[in-house]
């Protein structure tokens, strides 16, 4: 629904004028004026008409009252008081026919309502045209009382010849006036449902740009999160392997397969996220779950890592999104600790249930680095992913340094009515 415009907007607003809107009005003018001109020397075929003029005057008037409205869509009610004043000069002084002529009238009258930007101008101009008219029709009908024809045809005749005249009149100017707001209110309503629809269409593709955007975000998180931890690992190992190959081929060995075992599972995960992203929102058995944190700790372990789960409270019923959260949560601290404390720290996963949230928190000691080891730079993205994907489930995440030395990462996610978990 468009906003609701405040009285001074509603009362001053701007049409666009058509394209055209020259052509087709100067083409009205001249199509008018040719049609008055045809008629006035018709009517002065057909029988003598009571002119003050000759009739090539006669003729010239039809086409001079005809001509503003050429500009009756640009210059409204500049129009209709060129108009009027013409009718009532010709009229009284002239002569003029009486079919186009009142067609003139009618559109000089009507294009005000129609497309004066300004409707209190609007109303107070053909207001005043209409006095006028009403004025000059009473006189008229007071002057020609006094006419000796009268008395022929009788006063009840004349009277109701009047009557006639001024019922004819209202109407005449009432539908103008009626017409002419009608045309305008219906212009404003098509204006203000293009407005709403163009600002629906903006709307949708500012939607549209979002979710693409919010689909590039969870593919640089999915990818970051797979990615930087099997990378990281297959780093360890193969620089382990490459310390222990002169001296303990056997160890090399065992470092190696690491390594080879490491990228199956960043290809099978990478195969996992595609399938995941080309489907939809379904999530497959494949997708790591809570139940998996085992595998993922014995991993760690598997290459030199000091990790270690522990689960207070029992196994948290999460619908799969929540559960892939806190399990790429635990990935990265995990990651996190390898690259950043060193890859002997001390790492503890904890995971604990409650009734009304699940609570994972990873910590390592921050001190599992050689004397000299450079800490590894991140992209400086992994914080922020865990913290848009604990927002996009509900939950929270706080990372930061701990107290004794370290590093700790706790992210909470709400459990769901109908699943909360038993104390």
């Amino acid at each position: 629904m468009p906003p609701r415009r405040s009285a001074p907007d509603a009362a001053t607003r701007h049409r666009a004028l058509p394209s055209g809107w020259r052509r087709r009005d100067g083409l009205e003018a001249v199509v008018l004026a040719l049609f008055g001109v045809e008629l006035v020397y018709l009517s002065d075929f057909v029988q003598k008409v009571p002119w003050q003029a000759d009739v090539g005057w006669v003729a010239l008037g039809a086409v001079a009252l005809a001509a503003p409205l050429a500009w009756r869509r640009r210059f409204p009610v500049t129009v209709m008081v060129a108009v009027s004043f013409l009718y009532f000069t010709l009229a009284t002084w002239v002569g003029v026919e009486m079919y186009a002529s009142q067609v003139v009238l009618f559109l000089g009258f009507y294009s005000v309502g129609a497309w004066c930007p300004d409707r209190r101008l609007a109303v107070r101009s053909r207001a005043a045209v209409a006095v006028g008219m009403a004025v000059w029709l009473l006189w008229a009908t007071v002057d020609q009382f006094t006419d000796p024809q009268v008395g022929e045809r009788g006063v009840n005749a004349y009277m109701a010849f009047a009557a006639i005249q001024l019922l004819v009149n209202i109407a005449y100017f009432t539908g103008a006036w009626i017409f002419g707001d009608r045309t305008w209110h219906a212009a404003v309503e098509r204006e203000n449902l293009e407005a709403a629809h163009a600002e629906i269409r903006e709307q949708q593709d500012r939607l549209a740009e979002q979710a693409v955007s919010l689909e590039r975000l969870r593919i640089a998180r999915e990818l970051h999160d797979v990615v930087a931890h099997h990378v990281t690992a297959m780093g360890v190992q193969a620089g382990a392997a490459r310390v222990s190959m002169t001296r303990d081929p056997d160890a090399a060995a065992v470092h190696l397969r690491g390594v080879e075992s490491s990228a199956r599972e960043a290809v099978a995960e990478l195969k996992t996220m595609v399938h995941t992203l080309r489907d939809g929102d379904e999530v497959p058995d494949s997708v790591p779950r809570l139940a998996d944190l085992d595998a993922l700790v014995a991993d760690a372990r598997a290459i030199g890592q000091d990790a270690v789960l522990e689960r207070i409270g029992p196994e948290p019923d999460l619908p799969p999104p929540a559960q892939l959260a806190l399990y790429r949560t635990a990935q990265e601290g995990i990651t996190n600790a390898r690259k950043h404390a060193g890859p002997r720290a001390a790492v503890t996963v904890r995971l604990r249930s409650g009734t009304d949230r699940v609570e994972l928190e990873v910590s390592d000691n921050g001190r599992g680095g050689r004397p000299g080891d450079t800490p590894a730079h991140g992209t400086g993205m992994g914080v922020t992913g865990m913290r848009e994907r604990m927002a996009s489930m509900g939950g929270t995440l706080q990372a930061g340094p701990k107290p004794d030395g370290g590093w700790l990462v706790r992210a909470t996610v709400p459990v769901p009515s109908g699943e909360r978990t038993l104390p």
